[in-house]
C-alpha cells in the first residue's frame, strides 16, 4: 500500500465526470427508498427485498465496482501518466494493491453505505440492513479486483466491464441455472442470507462454493493484473 498513490488516485477519481455517477446512483437507491417507505402499505418486506437484492446488489453494485475499479487505473494506462508511477522504484504489486484498495474503499462508500442507509429507511426488518451490508461489501471485494484486472488488461475496460455486468451478471447470471454458480451476484446474496432469518432471499448456490470462488476470483484478478501491469514496464522500455 502506498500512500502517495493513494492520495493521486483519489484525488483523480474524485476530480473527474465519472464522480457524478458516483454520487447519482447511490441517490437514486435512496430516493427509491423514501419514495417507497411514503407509499407502499403492504408486503413491505418483499418489497424491501427486491429494492436491496435487485437495484442496490444488482445494479448498483456492479456499475459502482465498475466506474472505481476501471477508474483507479484505465485512465492512467490510456493516457501513458502510469508509466511515470513505473519508472519509480515502487513494486507492481504495491501499485496494483493501493488501487485495488482505492477501488475497494470507493465502493465502499458510494455502494456498501447507501444500501444499508437504503435497509435503514425501508425500515421492515432490522437484520437486512447488516446482512445486505455484507453482502454488498463482499461483493464489492471482488468486483473491484475483476474491474481493476480489466482495467490494467483492455483499453476497452468500461465497454467491457458493462457487457459483463448487465449481460452476465443481471441476465445470464439471475435466470441460467448453472451461470448462477459463476455470478459475483450470487455469490454475494449466499454471503448475505448467511446474516438474516427471513425466507424472501433463496440464493441458489452453497456457502463453501460462494467463498471458495469468491476468494479464487478476488486474488486471480489481482496476480493477473499484477503481471500485466510488469509487461506494461518491459513494454514501454522497448
Amino acid at each position: 500500500m502506498n500512500p502517495t498513490i493513494a492520495y493521486m488516485t483519489f484525488r483523480g477519481m474524485l476530480g473527474r465526470r465519472r464522480v457524478i455517477m458516483l454520487f447519482l446512483l447511490p441517490a437514486m437507491l435512496l430516493a427509491l427508498s423514501v419514495l417507497l417507505k411514503a407509499t407502499v402499505t403492504t408486503n413491505m418486506l418483499d418489497v424491501e427485498v427486491a429494492v436491496l437484492q435487485r437495484f442496490a446488489l444488482a445494479t448498483l453494485l456492479p456499475l459502482l465496482a465498475l466506474i472505481a475499479g476501471t477508474g483507479v487505473i484505465g485512465p492512467e494506462i490510456d493516457d501513458g501518466q502510469i508509466m511515470y508511477v513505473l519508472t519509480k522504484p515502487i513494486s507492481r504489486t504495491s501499485v496494483i494493491v493501493t488501487k485495488y484498495v482505492c477501488a475497494v474503499v470507493l465502493v465502499t462508500g458510494f455502494a456498501v453505505i447507501p444500501t444499508v442507509l437504503s435497509a435503514v429507511i425501508l425500515g421492515e426488518n432490522s437484520e437486512l440492513p447488516g446482512a445486505f451490508g455484507i453482502g454488498v461489501f463482499v461483493g464489492g471485494v471482488a468486483y473491484s479486483a475483476i474491474f481493476v484486472a480489466l482495467g490494467v488488461i483492455s483499453r476497452h475496460a468500461v465497454t467491457i466491464g458493462l457487457i459483463y455486468a448487465m449481460v452476465w451478471e443481471s441476465l445470464v447470471g439471475n435466470f441460467a441455472p448453472g451461470a448462477k454458480t459463476l455470478s459475483v451476484q450470487q455469490w454475494a446474496l449466499r454471503i448475505t442470507d448467511e446474516f438474516t432469518t427471513t425466507q424472501s432471499i433463496n440464493p441458489d448456490i452453497g456457502l463453501a462454493t460462494a467463498v471458495i470462488l469468491l476468494i479464487v476470483v478476488t486474488v486471480g484478478s489481482m496476480l493477473l493484473a499484477t503481471v500485466r501491469l510488469r509487461s506494461l514496464t518491459i513494454a514501454s522500455a522497448e
